[in-house]
C-alpha cells in the first residue's frame, strides 16, 4: 500500500493504492470586532501565494500519511473483532503492556504520566490501546472518506469525519433522493455516500490536524485557492493568525466540493488539539470527539490524548448522574456536554432534539466507544447482565444490539468521587476549584497553596492522583449543587470559544457561505420543533382515546 502511494508521488500525482478508490477517483496532477481586529493585525503576516502553482508532495509526508492511514485501518479491524467479546473489550483498556511501550498500561498511570514520550504507535501503553476510538464502518463509505485527505498536497497528520453526514441522526427510511436533490448537495456523489446518507444528502464534515498552520495554509492556498474567502488575499499569515488567535483555534472552509462530494473541513494545529483533549481549555474539539467519529488518519499522541478526553467525559458524566441510571442516560449526558454552552442551542439555529437524535440513533457506536473505559473504572458497573458470546466467531454481535436496555450503578463514596474530581482535566478542574473557593470562603493564600500543589503534582507526578481534603469537600456537596457548578463550568469553558468561533465565520467562510450555513441550521431547528409538536399532538390524541 505504501509503495503505491510513494510511486504515485514520484510521478507527480496521488493515486490511492486501494482498488475501491481507483474505481471512484482520478486525482489530478496538479462579529465586527473580530473582523476589524483581523484586518488591522494581519498585514505584517501576509505572504505571497500563487494560485494554481504546483506543489510537489514530499515523499516523506506521503509515506507517513500512508502509515497513519494504515494504523487507522488496523485499529478499526481490531475494534470490529473485539466487539463480539466482553473480555476483549475490557482488555482494550488495560491488558499487559507492550514490550516496546515507555509507559504503563494501568489507566491511572498512563493517564497522568507527563513525561511519556510518544513517537510512534509502538510507544502506546499496549498494542490495542485506543482502538475503541475507531468505530467499525461500512467499508466502501470508509474508502470514499479516506480519499478526501489525499486530495490535499499539504500534509495532514490526523483526520476524522464527523456529524450527521457520517453518522445518521434519524432512523433509516429507505428513501431514494431524486437526481436533482442529490446534485444540489453532491455534484457527483459515489453510491457509497448515497447509501450511507439514506436519501437525505448532507454536507460531510472533516477535521484535519496539521503540524504548522501557516505553512499548511500556504501550500493549500496554492492548490485550492477557491476553498478560501477573500481573507486569503492577505496571505497565509493572515489566515493562520485568524485561525490561531481567534476562537478555538480552528479554521473552517465550508461548502467546497472534493471528489464530487460537498464537504466542510476544519484545520487545527496538532498542539492545539492535544491541549484541548487533555486540559479542556475550550472543549470545542474535545466535545466533538466525545461522540462517535470516523478516524481516517491516526496519530499516536492524539490517540493517547483522546483516550484521556473520553475518560474525562465519562467521569464528568458520572458526577452529573444519580447513583443508578440507564446506558442511554449516560451517553446522553456525555453527548450533551459540548452543547451546554454552545450559543447555537440558545438560538433558532440548531435542532432542539439534537442530543436525543445523536444518541438514539447511534447507541451501538457510543457503546463501542465507552464500554472499555466503563470496564476500567472501579466505581461504576453494569447492573444488567451483558450477553456473552459462546465462541470467538459467534455471529451474535451484542454490542450492536440496539434493543438492549442496560442499566448501570456507581459508587457514591466521597473518597472515590473526590478522586474523580481530582482527575478532571486541568483547565476545567481549576475553574471548578475557583467556584468552590468562593462558595466555601477559602482564604486566598490557602487556596493559592492548594492550586500550587495541584499544579506541581500535574507536572512531576507519576503516581495516580488522589483527591485530598478540598476535593472531598467538593464531592460531599449537595448533589444538585455539585451538578449545577459543573454545568456552570462547562458553559464557562465553551461559551466564549464557541461564540467567537461563530463570529469569525463571515471572515473565514465569507458572507455568502455563512448565510447559507445559518439558513440550513435554522431549517433544522424548524424541523425539530415541528417533529416535537407532532409527537406532542399524537400523545394528546392517544390520551383522549384512552
Amino acid at each position: 500500500m505504501i509503495r503505491g502511494f510513494v510511486a504515485g508521488a514520484a510521478q507527480g500525482r496521488f493515486m490511492p493504492a486501494s482498488p475501491v478508490l481507483r474505481r471512484y477517483y482520478a486525482i489530478p496532477k496538479t462579529a465586527s470586532f473580530l473582523i476589524y481586529r483581523a484586518f488591522t493585525s494581519v498585514r505584517s503576516y501576509s505572504t505571497e501565494t500563487k494560485p494554481n502553482e504546483a506543489a510537489t508532495p514530499d515523499p516523506k509526508d506521503v509515506r507517513q500519511s500512508a502509515q497513519r492511514d494504515a494504523a487507522a485501518d488496523a485499529a478499526t479491524r481490531t475494534a470490529k473483532e473485539d466487539t463480539s467479546s466482553p473480555q476483549a473489550l475490557a482488555a482494550e483498556a488495560s491488558p499487559s503492556p507492550s514490550k516496546t511501550s515507555t509507559i504503563a498500561s494501568d489507566v491511572e498511570e498512563w493517564e497522568y504520566n507527563p513525561k511519556a514520550k510518544i513517537e510512534s504507535f509502538k510507544d502506546l501503553p499496549h498494542p490495542n490501546f485506543g482502538v475503541n476510538q475507531h468505530i467499525p464502518f461500512d467499508v466502501e463509505f470508509k474508502e470514499v472518506l479516506k480519499a478526501i485527505p489525499w486530495q490535499f498536497r499539504a500534509p495532514i497528520r490526523y483526520a476524522f469525519a464527523y456529524g450527521s453526514g457520517v453518522f445518521p441522526q434519524s432512523k433509516s427510511r429507505g428513501r431514494v433522493p431524486t437526481d436533482e436533490e442529490l446534485r444540489a448537495i453532491h455534484p457527483k456523489a459515489p453510491l457509497a455516500v448515497q447509501r450511507a446518507q439514506d436519501g437525505t444528502p448532507k454536507m460531510i464534515d472533516f477535521i484535519f490536524g496539521v503540524s504548522h498552520t501557516q505553512h499548511w495554509h500556504s501550500l493549500n492556498m496554492k492548490q485550492h485557492r477557491d476553498h478560501y474567502s477573500a481573507l486569503a488575499s492577505l496571505g497565509s499569515g493572515a489566515v493562520s493568525f485568524v485561525q490561531d488567535k481567534m476562537g478555538a483555534g480552528v479554521y473552517f472552509n465550508p461548502y467546497v466540493v472534493v471528489n464530487g462530494i460537498l464537504i466542510k473541513y476544519g484545520v487545527v494545529q496538532l498542539g492545539t488539539l492535544e491541549k484541548d483533549l487533555t486540559e479542556w481549555d475550550t472543549l470545542y474539539l474535545a466535545g466533538r470527539l466525545h461522540k462517535p467519529v470516523k478516524i481516517l488518519r491516526d496519530d499516536p499522541k492524539i490517540r493517547l490524548a483522546n483516550q484521556m478526553n473520553l475518560l474525562s467525559a465519562l467521569r464528568t458524566a458520572l458526577l452529573l448522574l444519580p447513583p443508578t441510571f440507564t446506558e442511554e442516560e449516560l451517553y446522553s449526558t456525555i453527548a450533551g456536554i459540548s452543547y451546554l454552552g454552545d450559543p447555537r442551542m440558545a438560538l433558532p439555529t440548531e435542532n432542539p432534539k439534537k442530543v436525543r437524535n445523536i444518541v438514539g440513533n447511534n447507541m451501538a457506536n457510543f457503546r463501542r466507544l465507552y464500554l472499555p473505559l466503563i470496564e476500567t473504572l472501579p466505581n461504576v458497573d453494569f447492573t444488567s447482565p451483558i450477553p456473552a458470546s459462546t465462541t470467538p466467531t459467534a455471529t451474535a454481535d451484542w454490542v450492536r444490539d440496539e434493543t438492549l436496555a442496560l442499566r448501570l450503578a456507581q459508587d457514591m463514596d466521597p473518597v472515590k468521587r473526590s478522586n474523580m474530581v481530582r482527575r478532571l482535566p486541568k483547565a476545567f478542574r481549576e475553574k471548578l476549584y475557583e467556584r468552590y473557593q468562593r462558595k466555601l470562603a477559602i482564604p486566598t493564600e490557602q487556596f493559592k497553596r492548594i492550586m500550587d500543589e495541584s499544579r506541581q503534582e500535574d507536572s512531576v507526578a507519576f503516581r495516580r492522583r488522589e483527591g485530598g481534603g478540598f476535593e472531598r469537600r467538593i464531592a460531599q456537596d449537595d448533589p444538585d449543587e455539585l451538578r449545577a457548578y459543573i454545568r456552570a463550568v462547562i458553559k464557562q469553558t465553551i461559551s466564549w470559544p464557541a461564540t467567537s468561533q461563530s463570529l469569525k465565520g463571515p471572515l473565514t467562510a465569507g458572507w455568502r457561505r455563512t448565510w447559507r450555513y445559518l439558513g440550513e441550521k435554522m431549517e433544522k431547528y424548524k424541523q425539530g420543533k415541528e417533529e416535537k409538536g407532532k409527537k406532542k399532538d399524537g400523545e394528546d390524541d392517544g390520551g383522549k382515546q384512552a
